[in-house]
């Protein structure tokens, strides 16, 4: 009697002895490798992959990411604070230019001195998941502050409405970087 026969007849009368469920989990497949993965890893791994499809909307319905706005190639990055949507300049050519560029048109005089990079321009939206209202948005360009409005187009585009007083609003379209 060769190896291989012997071989082939003891995981026979293993599989035998060992059942019906360690039997299927241990059956040579068709490529005459032997799976040999436990129960637990498999419903494991499903359960990750469904879990994955349920999750990966809901990442892409979120607005929080950073956002290329339309004016001087800025860059604000869209957070939570705590309930609600804020966001901050990262950064714009303006300030690429000149990295300690301060708030010098902000109509309170204190807060002048405040640098660009990294001021939070964007307070307290709250909705979701496609809108978000009630919230601030300063324009450091003019120095003043109106009411906002965040609507999600799609993964990659949101809609910025600022307010002095509804109708008067002016609407910039953002393209997400990440």
């Amino acid at each position: 009697m060769s190896q291989p026969h012997f071989d082939t007849v003891r995981r026979a009368r293993l599989a035998e002895a060992a059942g019906p469920i360690e039997n299927a989990r241990r059956q040579p497949c068709e490529a005459g490798l032997s799976r040999s993965i436990p129960m637990r890893s498999v419903v494991f791994g499903a359960a990750l992959a469904v879990a994955g499809l349920f999750s990966a909307p809901l990442l892409a319905a979120d607005a929080t990411g950073l956002w290329l706005t339309p004016v001087d190639g800025g860059q604000i990055e869209i957070t939570r604070c705590g309930a609600n949507l804020c966001g901050a300049i990262v950064t714009s050519k303006d300030i690429e230019a000149n990295p300690g560029l301060t708030d010098v048109k902000n109509s309170d005089a204190g807060l002048r001195g405040r640098k660009l990079k990294g001021l939070t321009i964007l307070t307290g939206f709250s909705g979701g998941p496609k809108e978000w209202t009630g919230g601030k948005v300063y324009n450091a360009d003019d120095g003043k502050t109106y009411s906002g409005t965040i609507t999600l187009e799609n993964d990659t585009t949101l809609k910025l409405r600022g307010c002095v007083i509804y109708p008067l609003c002016e609407t910039q379209t953002w393209t997400r970087l990440r």
